[in-house]
């Protein structure tokens, strides 16, 4: 199909790439997004695939850093419900070594009832969330990559009507 023809995209002003499917839309062509972060969304499959650097948290361990960021994305958007699925244990990236550190790879998938925006508990989505860190020690950050996938869309009544009512 060919909305599921990939393509690399510059992150970050050029400084890294990453290779999704091209029906991911630059969310920033949108709406504002934080500096930190590269957010796309696919609105015909309510997805989303989220790029961001953080400041290196050397008080969480690398083997419970996926689950960590996890539950802290839960606790940010309120979520409900928030679960650990499964999580890896710890990848070292030697092509990403700096300073003799190597970066290691963690990741986690997590389950969440999640409201948009503004939206009230009575419009939470249940999505499955998966998330990759990269602990990048010798640079003092965090990469996550995080994607959300839709389980239960709820809309609201008023959306509802909307979608069903012709004008």
């Amino acid at each position: 199909m060919p909305e599921d023809i990939v393509y690399q995209h510059p992150l970050f002003g050029g400084k890294i790439a990453s290779t999704f499917p091209h029906r991911f839309q630059d969310v920033s062509n949108i709406r504002q997004v934080p500096d930190h972060q590269e957010v796309f969304a696919d609105p015909s499959h309510d997805e989303s695939l989220i790029f961001e650097l953080l400041e290196f948290k050397p008080d969480v361990a690398d083997n419970g850093s996926a689950a960590w960021f996890l539950q802290d994305l839960a606790t940010e958007q309120d979520a409900e419900g928030s679960v650990v699925i499964e999580q890896s244990g710890v990848l070292e990236a030697p092509g990403l070594m700096y300073k003799n550190m190597p970066a290691v790879v963690i990741t986690a998938v997590g389950q969440m009832a999640i409201s948009k925006g503004r939206q009230g508990r009575e419009a939470q989505n249940f999505v499955k969330v998966y998330l990759a860190n990269l602990h990048l020690k010798g640079v003092d950050t965090d990469v996550l990559v995080t994607a959300y996938e839709p389980i239960v869309i709820k809309h609201t009544h008023l959306n509802d009507i909307l979608y069903l009512q012709p004008f």
